[in-house]
């Protein structure tokens, strides 16, 4: 204690105070520090509680310090000084300066309690991650290293409860919200039909690490196409001769002929004609809309679509080919935009369309489509403001399969994971509520079509009060935003 000038001038009191307080900040101060150099610097903060005992039994305390000469020895310590290699002091390359014991003392505040770990650590499934992995990997590296480096003497951090994986993914199922009570009411055949009935749109079923992973996929497949990586009907990219008609197709598990070709092949499933089959991660989103009860295991797609939209493609009004079956669903990546539904949508110019219903598809989103909304109302999509990718996954008519097409064995046998039902007995918690069930008592928008009731206020309602979002259909549209409205 002689020998060390910042040490002469504390109180033995004060270097016990000292060394219980940085033996609480030993994990920080060591953070970054070699197992050599942990060891020297623990054990030198260990000898200051010793020193301190020694003090108390031969020394008075005194609290008489120039002033002069403790700003001689802050001065000299931040320089360098002639501490020797142990000092506390010395320890100027770690960014940690000390000054009079009172000055650490009086600058030190509590640290507070480190941010609880986020429940849902390092999870993947298959080639996709869970959101916040790739950000909390360094960090849990870190840690463990800090964790690894202490020596048997010093403090351990208890570790704190995590989720399973299996929590972790239950807690994220009952997390998705499904909206499936669209109502749009148009005369069919002199009946008044629900012709948006059987839609369903969900949310929060891929995070925005997912859609990330997924996104930067579709980019990857674009550029093989392009360089011819891929097979020749795998990969389609039409000239943009005019607006509305530049959108970039990518085929898996079958190709589809949109219109009857210079051949005479009607539109269908080409089936003789041979793409690319499902890429692995495709594959796991297929699982993935199973098990979390997007689509039913009795409907497990085994080919999709690609659509590659630049600003102002689109998708003009149609119905999709019962080479497919129902119900399929379409997702929606990069950007919101709206489809429109109605069994008589009108072209009102390149890239534009009017319809009666249109429904906001934000990102990330799945849109399932079945009963009416499949196969009595026509959909299309008004040329987008920016950049969109969607993907289309359908199941194959068993009949209408290529005769090249083999079955996915990893698609075979999955099973919805087990889901709470509420009170009401539903899956998951719907944004209808019991106004929507007392419509649908009267009459309005049963399956199948047909009831009574006249109310002209319930035609094209979305029900945007129970909606996540709040939509307003009786805004009013300038000859700008003409593009995709809805017809009254």
């Amino acid at each position: 204690m002689e020998d060390d000038p910042f040490l002469r001038k504390c109180q033995p009191s004060e270097l016990k105070t000292v060394s219980e307080f940085l033996t609480n900040c030993l994990s920080f101060l060591t953070r970054d520090l070699c197992k050599d150099c942990v060891n020297v610097l623990s054990n030198r903060i260990r000898s200051l509680d010793q020193e301190g005992k020694v003090g108390l039994e031969s020394e008075g305390t005194s609290n008489n310090v120039a002033d002069d000469y403790d700003e001689k020895s802050t001065r000299d310590l931040k320089n360098g000084g002639d501490c020797d290699n142990h000092s506390l002091g010395s320890w100027k390359e770690s960014g940690i300066s000390f000054g009079s014991v009172s000055e650490v003392l009086g600058s030190v505040r509590p640290s507070q309690p480190a941010a609880s770990e986020t429940a849902s650590s390092r999870m993947s499934w298959a080639d996709m991650s869970q959101e916040d992995e790739f950000e909390e990997e360094d960090e849990e590296q870190q840690r463990e290293s800090s964790r690894k480096a202490f020596d048997a003497g010093s403090m351990k951090t208890p570790e704190k409860p995590k989720l399973s994986r299996d929590q972790r993914e239950n807690l994220r199922l009952m997390n998705v919200k499904r909206k499936k009570d669209f109502i749009c009411l148009e005369r069919v055949k002199g009946k008044l039909v629900n012709v948006v009935d059987g839609l369903e749109l969900h949310t929060g079923v891929f995070s925005a690490v997912e859609q990330k992973r997924i996104v930067d996929q579709v980019y990857q497949l674009q550029e093989k196409g392009r360089k011819g990586e891929l097979k020749e009907r795998t990969f389609t990219a039409p000239q943009k001769w005019m607006r509305g008609k530049g959108r970039e197709t990518i085929q898996f598990g079958c190709c589809y002929n949109y219109a009857t070709d210079r051949a005479g092949n009607p539109p269908g499933i080409l089936q003789r004609e041979e793409v690319d089959p499902l890429p692995s991660l495709f594959k796991v989103i297929i699982r993935r809309l199973i098990k979390w009860h997007v689509l039913p295991p009795t409907c497990v797609p085994d080919s999709c679509i690609v659509n590659i939209y630049d600003e102002g493609d689109c998708i003009p009004p149609h119905i999709d080919n019962h080479d497919f079956l129902r119900p399929f669903c379409t997702i929606s990546f990069l950007s919101e935009c709206n489809i429109l539904f109605g069994s008589n949508l009108r072209v009102e110019g390149p890239g534009e369309f009017s319809g009666l219903y249109s429904i906001p598809l934000p990102v990330g989103s799945v849109l399932v489509l079945n009963g009416n909304g499949a196969d009595v109302a026509k959909h299309c999509v008004p040329a987008v403001p920016t950049k969109r990718i969607s993907i289309t996954f359908r199941k194959m008519d068993e009949s209408k399969r290529p005769v090249w097409f083999t079955p996915e064995p990893d698609l075979q046998g999955i099973d919805p994971l087990p889901l709470e039902l509420n009170r009401s007995g539903s899956a998951a918690r719907s944004s209808g509520s019991s106004n929507q069930n007392d419509t649908n008592r009267r009459g309005h928008g049963r399956r199948g079509g047909g009831g009574g009731g006249s109310n002209h206020d319930t035609r094209a309602y979305y029900n945007p009060e129970r909606s996540n979002q709040q939509y307003d259909d009786s805004r009013e549209w300038s000859s700008s935003q003409k593009r995709g409205k809805p017809r009254s």
